[in-house]
């Protein structure tokens, strides 16, 4: 497949993302290959790892390549993309519990479905081009791919900031938010992971310390304004306080579909506490995205930012709050078409 190389090399089982141009966009069939490559290799003897990285300085993975959705959810077929998320989120969950360590190397881009294959390894590796988002709320989503795993166990209420307005995330910040484990600069990266070909043991990572961030010093201000219960009360705090930080995040939230705002502060909610799992994170975010194109703003949004690129979307309940049975009826659970791992 030429959107992908999967092969050993040494002892590691190598998997490298091939569509440069198209920001290593995953596709359908890249998620089923990674998927077969890693059942191959869980009692292959000769992989004592697996390595992910991608071509190309921009992105490691811009996100799920969602062109197909978007025709077969028009056409009013829901069940390809009930399909095709149901996979991925397997695929998800078999790198989050691979017996084996997972390396992952995150230049530039890494959003959305890049997020779910390079954020649940055990070593995420940044740089100093990283750049990590969930920017679903922006498309009539939800942060998915197990992304509201990491979102639920940020720091404070980092999990609700960066989930509602898809703000980037630089390697500092990355890092502090429970999305990377370590820095490395990018030029060190063949070399690295020469020499995890070579041994097959990550314990040669060396991390070095990353250049400042943000999130840190803006911390205290995310924790006292997005501390509400629901998305109107993180909007009436914002409002309310005015400042610089404020005023940006709440632009940002502007540009996010209300409804899948208001889910995905819920969802957080939820997950937090002694009983957060994958599992539990994955089905939340199923039940969203299974009923996203009928019910909820998701078709819309990708027609105001790819399809037509208007960027303006006339999303559901734009003017005032999201009802409560609103976010409800879209987190219910499906029963028998539930998600299945």
């Amino acid at each position: 497949m030429s959107d992908i190389h999967i092969r050993i090399t040494g002892r590691a089982g190598r998997i490298t993302l091939t569509r440069p141009k198209a920001l290593n966009a995953l596709t359908y069939e890249m998620c089923l290959a990674i998927e077969e490559a890693l059942d191959a290799w869980r009692e292959e003897a000769a992989v004592a790892c697996v390595v992910i990285d991608a071509e190309g300085e921009r992105a490691f993975c811009s996100g799920g390549d969602i062109a197909e959705l978007y025709a077969t959810g028009k056409a009013g077929n829901f069940d390809y993309g009930r399909r095709f998320w149901a996979d991925e989120y397997r695929l998800n969950h078999k790198i989050f519990h691979f017996p084996k360590p997972v390396v992952s190397f995150l230049q530039g881009f890494t959003m959305g479905g890049g997020v779910g294959i390079g954020c649940h390894g055990s070593h995420r590796v940044v740089g100093e081009s990283s750049q990590i988002a969930m920017p679903e709320c922006g498309i009539g989503l939800v942060p998915d791919v197990g992304g509201s795993l990491m979102l639920a166990l940020a720091p404070g209420r980092l999990g609700e900031y960066l989930g509602t307005t898809g703000a980037r995330m630089g390697p500092e910040d990355a890092i502090l938010a429970g999305f990377a484990d370590l820095y490395l600069p990018e030029a060190d990266w063949p070399a690295a992971i020469a020499r995890l070909e070579e041994g097959g043991d990550p314990v040669v990572l060396e991390g070095q310390t990353p250049p400042p961030g943000i999130l840190r010093e803006q911390q205290p201000e995310i924790d006292r304004l997005f501390a509400g219960e629901s998305l109107s009360d993180i909007r009436n705090l914002l409002r309310a306080d005015g400042g610089a930080f404020a005023e940006g995040a709440l632009k940002a939230l502007g540009r996010a579909s209300p409804l899948s705002a208001a889910a995905t502060v819920e969802i957080v909610h939820r997950l937090r506490g002694p009983s957060l799992t994958l599992e539990k994170a994955l089905d939340l975010e199923y039940r969203f995205t299974a009923r996203a194109m009928e019910h909820g703003d998701f078709l819309e949004g990708i027609r105001a930012a790819i399809i037509d690129k208007d960027r303006s979307p006339r999303w559901q309940y734009a003017e005032g709050d999201v009802p409560t049975a609103a976010v409800a009826k879209m987190l219910q659970p499906l029963g028998d078409q539930g998600l299945k791992l």
